[in-house]
């Protein structure tokens, strides 16, 4: 058991993982590439083999009198000039180092049979040459097909490629076949010359031995490059937020050197470092501040207000909060319904044209729910500070917690990026409730935007996006659930339409007081 869990941890590490990435990326652009190669390779020794056998064919026919086929055919190859013909074919045979070269006359009928006027064979093969007027049938269709385009006058060369047969001296052979045509310009019998291609099967194994061979040196250096470079750049990095998160955990005091001191990244790891130096600070000076306040508390009350205040001070609470800029105001407020919930709010510029803004509410209540909350958060946050889109600020952050999830919880989100020049408001919806617009000299009224899944419900989900356009005067009014599903004594649901009179109440006002007077209706209710 000990050692399934060392492997299970060990196929868990990144760099394993990466580096399995890029090893099945090699293998199958080796795959690709031997496979392109292995293609190629044949054919270009096939047609070097046909060109070959076609020269060969062409010499051995003018060793051959056309005029003379008939009479030798019919006297069954009696006479010296038979002899001496069959002499020269049977040397350039040899000589070529071809398997056979023989010249027939088909059944011009049906071509399905051949009659044979010479038969050359190679000496170092296990056959014999067939007698002059030997009738064989034809081997099969495509031989047919070639013998009848050839003796036609359709075609002036033919080729076959055969892998195996019964007439094969090994696995690979080709066979071209050319015209005799007799003074006439009549076509008498077809020249043909049978070359075996032993080399083909071992120029192939050896290119395929070379691309296994380079493919495995890449994925050693690749192993041992790669390697070396995660660990300097990811994997050290990682390790050290581990050991120090570990030690912070266990001894919840700050250490003597900061991350962001040891950890010199900018990218995402960077942010990681700064985040988990300034969480540890927060927390230890919120854990010193709540000792010396709760000293007599019990231990679940000392938990939860120092959630409660971990939690109040991660949500932006200074107003007005952007004093410099005329073009837009902005205000918002939590009251939760315990001490510790999991609601909460965020905004802030992204860069001097762009502003952040999110609302969200983290299912359950208590610690859990604040930490969740407060995790979703920094990772929204940090993701927005990347200048990702609102969908994409969704996906990757549900990717990120569906991951880890460990306590099953979700959270809905709605997020918005105002384009403060134009006024361009793009957003995205995870299961959130629905804002409330209002233009310019007109009345609050839903927006019934298209939601997607909730946040760490499950990977890899796509989230849509789509646009408002606020002009000056404009209002956007985002909430929880805590509004519209408030209750009365009757379990009577304050609801959306109460929630919309009340903020039409005054719908020309500052924010700060549309949000007095739907506070001031929900606690009335």
């Amino acid at each position: 058991m000990k050692k399934r869990g060392t492997i299970k941890k060990y196929k868990n590490r990144i760099a394993v993982k990466s580096q399995v990435g890029f090893i099945l990326l090699l293998v199958c652009f080796a795959a690709a590439v031997c496979f392109i190669g292995y293609r190629g390779f044949t054919n270009a020794l096939i047609a070097e083999y046909a060109d070959g056998g076609y020269l060969i064919a062409e010499a051995a026919s003018k060793d051959v009198d056309k005029d003379m086929l008939d009479e030798w055919l019919e006297n069954g190859g009696q006479g010296d000039a038979y002899r001496n013909t069959w002499t020269r074919l049977d040397r350039m045979c040899n000589a070529a180092g071809v398997m056979f070269i023989y010249v027939i006359r088909p059944d011009w009928s049906d071509f399905g049979h051949v009659t044979y006027i010479f038969s050359t064979v190679n000496h170092d093969s296990e056959y014999s040459p067939y007698d002059v007027g030997f009738v064989k049938e034809t081997t099969n269709r495509e031989y047919r097909e070639k013998y009848q385009a050839l003796w036609e006058g359709r075609s002036s060369r033919e080729m076959l490629l055969l892998n195996s047969g019964k007439y094969a001296a090994s696995t690979h052979h080709i066979t071209v076949m050319i015209p005799m045509k007799n003074s006439e310009g009549r076509v008498r019998a077809l020249m043909c010359v049978q070359r075996q291609m032993q080399g083909l099967d071992k120029v192939r194994g050896n290119y395929v031995r070379d691309v296994a061979i380079i493919t495995l040196i890449l994925i050693v250096l690749v192993i041992l490059g790669q390697g070396t470079y995660q660990r300097r750049t990811l994997l050290r990095p990682i390790e050290k937020i581990t050991r120090e998160s570990r030690r912070f955990a266990e001894e919840n005091v700050l250490s003597g050197k900061k991350l962001t001191d040891e950890i010199r990244n900018t990218d995402e790891i960077g942010q990681l470092a700064a985040s988990i130096d300034r969480m540890e600070e927060r927390i230890v000076t919120y854990v010193d501040d709540l000792t010396k306040i709760t000293a007599q508390q019990e231990r679940a009350n000392t938990e939860m207000s120092l959630a409660a205040r971990i939690q109040k001070a991660m949500l932006p609470g200074r107003f007005p909060a952007f004093p410099d800029r005329k073009e837009f105001d902005i205000f918002a407020g939590m009251d939760p319904a315990r001490e510790v919930g999991g609601d909460f709010y965020d905004f802030f510029l992204i860069d001097d044209d762009h502003l952040y803004l999110a609302i969200a509410d983290v299912s359950g209540k208590g610690v859990p729910a604040a930490l969740f909350m407060m995790s979703s958060m920094i990772i929204l946050g940090n993701y927005a500070r990347q200048g990702m889109s609102p969908a994409q600020i969704l996906r990757e952050t549900n990717n990120n917690i569906s991951a880890n999830n460990m306590a099953e919880m979700f959270v809905t989100v709605w997020i918005g990026i105002l384009e403060i020049s134009t006024g361009k408001l793009t957003c995205a919806n995870a299961g959130h409730e629905y804002p409330a617009i209002r233009q310019a000299d007109g009345q609050f009224e839903l927006l019934k935007d298209k939601h997607g899944f909730v946040i760490g419900g499950m990977e890899n989900i796509r989230y849509t996006e789509y646009e408002v356009q606020l002009n000056p005067g404009s209002k956007l009014f985002v909430y929880t659930d805590g509004v519209p599903e408030a209750a009365d004594q009757d379990n009577q649901l304050f609801g959306t339409q109460r929630m919309l009179a009340a903020l039409n109440t005054q719908p020309g006002a500052a924010p700060e007081e549309v949000l007095k007077n739907v506070r001031g209706a929900v606690d009335e209710f």
